[in-house]
């Protein structure tokens, strides 16, 4: 069995190149075991008893992306986006928005799949997968993915405008990109987030930047039913294990399935919420129900969809936030480059620690907290330093994680 090193101090990372397979060709097949495919099987990967987290690490100003193995501290190359601006990902895949507005996947060769009463964890060759296709590049504001979201059998890439790409799934899992089908809307701030079998996709009236519901697409992207609750000015999107939340500007709307239809819910905010202080970023930690996202420039809030409920913590000026999850506590860096760790019941702080200098927390390219079961991941876009944090130990640095370059942008996968 294998167990998360927890070495002390900054430790270098060795660059290992031999890991990192043929731009869009297949990673090494392994043969199918004799005797038939047994349960879990994924050809070309191994299987492993526990989770395979990763990191892919993008430096803005030269565009090299990296994939960091948590377990072994090798890193990885995978790739150059030029002027990455952004990433986001699914929990295997990295999707890294170029200067161009153009996305790059990556293939992170890390993931889990969840079948609900168990789970199973898998690691791969990290390699480049591709460019999503059928987007015009723009360098125009706003240009860029709004959000990825996959499920077995669909990726969904996001652009402002309007566009949703829906990725063949088992395509990607094999090293290529290609589009299934498209969701073509008016222009808008649009997100798509495939869920039980269908997909769904923000609708907004022309003319308007943000979308007023949500409409339920099969995987071909046609249109089949809308959630009748309306959600004015969308903006911003979460899949929990007790449904899909999308930020509305007068709370937040829980859509959840049953015998095939779909359904929302509104989470109302506790008061009459100013539009700088609407929940329009979330952040969660995979699996957990409990959601928080910047509250203006001076709080948080937290969401618990089990409760139903809201709760602003303030923090001061904030650069980044994130949730471990239910009895656990909100992590919150503040522009002083400080990490602080919040009561989520009565709101007080209860640990910090110095980071980095408050500078780094300013940059154009922000510093983000990624959240697992028992770390969170803090990187410094001044340095190429990731900073592995135990929440449940008072913050205590457990490493310091050092990549060529700048670790401007990351994402974990393998959660």
């Amino acid at each position: 069995m294998m167990k998360r090193l927890t070495g002390r101090g900054a430790g270098l990372l060795v660059v290992v190149s031999l890991l990192l397979a043929a731009c869009g060709g297949d990673g090494p097949q392994a043969g199918a075991p004799a005797g038939g495919v047994p349960h879990g099987y994924v050809e070309g990967a191994e299987e492993t008893a526990e989770t395979q987290s990763r990191l892919i690490v993008a430096d803005a100003g030269t565009g090299l992306v990296h994939v960091v193995d948590l377990i072994t501290e090798q890193v990885v190359p995978a790739g150059r986006v030029d002027g990455v601006r952004g990433i986001t990902g699914d929990g295997r895949f990295g999707y890294l928005t170029g200067r161009d507005g153009s996305v790059r996947v990556v293939d992170s060769g890390s993931w889990m799949v969840d079948h609900g009463d168990h789970v199973h964890y898998y690691r791969a060759p990290v390699r480049e997968v591709g460019v999503v296709p059928g987007i015009v590049p723009s360098s125009g504001p706003g240009a860029g993915p709004v959000a990825a979201y996959s499920d077995p059998a669909v990726t969904a890439v996001s652009f402002p405008n309007g566009t949703t790409s829906l990725l063949d799934r088992a395509k990607l899992d094999k090293g290529s990109v290609a589009e299934l089908a498209t969701i073509a809307r008016t222009a808008h701030l649009s997100t798509a987030v495939p869920y039980r079998e269908r997909v769904l996709a923000s609708v907004a009236d022309p003319g308007q930047r943000h979308a007023r519901g949500v409409r339920v697409h099969d995987r071909q992207g046609n249109p089949v039913a809308e959630v009748a609750q309306p959600c004015p000015e969308l903006q911003g999107q979460a899949v929990t294990r007790r449904g899909v939340v999308f930020g509305c500007a007068d709370g937040a709307l829980l859509v959840t399935e049953k015998d095939g239809a779909f359904t929302g819910e509104k989470i109302p905010y506790p008061r009459q919420v100013d539009p700088g202080e609407r929940a329009i970023r979330f952040t969660h930690r995979p699996g957990s129900s409990t959601l928080t996202a910047p509250a203006g420039d001076s709080g948080a809030w937290l969401l618990d969809t089990a409760r139903r409920t809201w709760r602003r913590i303030e923090t001061g000026p904030l650069a980044a936030v994130n949730a471990v999850g239910e009895g656990a506590p909100l992590l919150a860096l503040t522009r002083d480059g400080i990490l602080r760790a919040y009561d989520t019941t009565t709101g007080a702080e209860r640990a910090r620690t110095q980071l980095m200098a408050p500078e780094a927390t300013t940059l154009a390219a922000a510093p983000s907290i990624q959240i697992d079961n028992t770390r969170a991941y803090v990187n410094n876009p001044s340095s190429g330093q990731v900073y592995e944090i135990d929440y449940n130990d008072g913050l205590r640095r457990a490493r310091t994680l050092t990549v060529g370059g700048k670790a401007s942008h990351i994402v974990e996968t393998g959660r």
